[in-house]
């Protein structure tokens, strides 16, 4: 997801709604507004401070509670932002293997697989670079042939 999808995705304030002062971004999902000092709180902020409070609490109680959907719920999750409660009922599963997870994309082993993959597509991909073309030796810019009659 690029950065301003996700800008939209999480709700994050720009605009204080008593004020219409800048919103100033102070980190875990809240804002505080420079004009009035206003605190107001990015989707993500919303649900992690439900979370403190109820933890455990599942995406459809999270939803109901901070008006957040449980689309976004899972997106955080995906982000390993915040994580399925130790003994839920309910679990990620890692989409290589399937095997329950509980926050991210992947299990730890198949986390170090897809990383080792990535690198290795990088460095192919960098082996391939300038492949046919001059690669900057010390004749650049000069022909590598000369016919006789030039």
């Amino acid at each position: 997801m690029d950065s301003l999808s996700l800008l939209d995705a999480y709700h994050i304030p720009r605009v204080c709604t008593e004020c219409e002062g800048v919103m100033i971004f102070k980190g875990v999902g809240e804002y505080h507004c420079e004009k009035c000092g206003r605190v107001a709180y990015d989707d993500y902020g919303k649900v992690r401070l439900y979370l403190e409070k109820n933890p455990g609490a599942n995406a459809v109680a999270v939803e109901a509670e901070t008006g957040v959907s449980q689309k976004t719920i899972r997106l955080m999750l995906k982000e390993a932002r915040i994580q399925v409660a130790e003994g839920s009922a309910s679990f990620l599963h890692c989409e290589n293997c399937r095997k329950e997870i509980r926050s991210g994309r992947f299990c730890p082993e198949c986390e170090i697989l897809y990383h080792r993959n990535l690198e290795e597509q990088q460095r192919k991909l960098h082996n391939l670079q300038g492949y046919g073309m001059d690669k900057g030796n010390s004749d650049s810019g000069h022909r590598r042939y000369m016919r006789e009659n030039d």
